[in-house]
């Protein structure tokens, strides 16, 4: 084995005692015992390939000290399935890593099934209740970005003033926000999937209302009714990939094709709405100031 193979050989196992520690540090937190249960076997099955590897490599290796805080920190603000499956993305490389090697140390082959497998099967046992609201979050995001853009950019060019444009949005965001909420707990009532109409409900509204606040702030922060309407689009392009990027992480759903349809439904909404406002303001003759 050459000295490059003993420098893959070490970083795997460097690899995984550090996600052995991770799993064991969100095991001890979680409260739900089938989780615990799950985290703490796949702990301990990071420990023993680093078991495995330790004897072929004959030297102890630390963890990287900024992965676990990462890691951990990552589950405890954006939950723990998406935290976990995030760890595991780079498992395909670390696969075709070990049957490499697996020609120099055989045992390796057995790491390799694990990762495979296993540990995959263990995650899908995750149980989270967050996850189970993800199509009311998904209704109040989207429905912000499409209606809200859309008003606000035939409004910001019809009223050309930023306090009022504001103002109308806030008022027409939080309106729209209580509306959507009271629509998924109706539907939710009569739905027979086990879900609670009240939580699906508050998924929904305060989603709206993140995404109502996010598109009203660049009118309350410039003065310029055009930079804020760029503004209001950048925000709105973050929020598309922000959310949609943590869809592909914990629900493994395509990212750029569910990315480009937001964007572009958003983007030719606003665009329509910009449009109306301007034909509204010379056929109304709309001036303010």
């Amino acid at each position: 084995m050459t000295p490059d193979h003993q420098d893959a050989l070490f970083a795997a196992q460097r690899n995984e005692l550090t996600e052995h520690i991770v799993y064991g540090r969100l095991a001890r937190s979680e409260k739900d015992p089938n989780n615990r249960k799950v985290l703490a076997r796949i702990s301990a099955d990071e420990l023993r390939h680093y078991g495995v590897l330790e004897k072929l490599t004959g030297a102890k290796a630390k963890p990287h000290r900024w992965k676990i805080v990462f890691y951990y920190f990552m589950a405890k603000i954006l939950g723990l399935t998406f935290a976990v499956k995030l760890m595991e993305a780079g498992e395909p490389m670390a696969q075709k890593n070990y049957l490499k090697l697996s020609r120099w140390a055989p045992t390796l082959k057995h790491i390799a099934r694990d990762e495979d497998t296993h540990e995959r099967l263990l995650i899908n046992l995750l149980d989270e209740d967050f996850l189970k609201y993800v199509s009311s979050i998904v209704l109040g995001v989207s429905d912000a970005l499409v209606e809200l853009t859309g008003a606000m950019s035939g409004i910001a060019f019809a009223l050309q003033a930023n306090r009022l444009v504001a103002l109308t949005g806030l008022v027409t965001g939080v309106a729209a926000a209580l509306s959507m909420a009271a629509s998924e707990y109706l539907s939710k009532r009569h739905d027979q999937d086990g879900l609670s109409p009240v939580k699906a409900s508050l998924y929904t509204g305060v989603a709206y209302l993140f995404t109502v606040g996010l598109l009203v702030f660049p009118y309350l922060a410039l003065a310029n009714p055009f930079h804020a309407l760029g503004w209001m689009f950048l925000n709105a392009v973050l929020v598309i990939a922000a959310f949609n990027f943590y869809l592909s992480v914990a629900l493994e759903q395509p990212f750029w094709s569910r990315f480009l349809e937001m964007a572009g439904l958003t983007a030719g909404v606003g665009v329509v709405s910009f449009g109306i406002g301007v034909l509204a303001r010379h056929a109304l003759g709309v001036t303010v100031g």
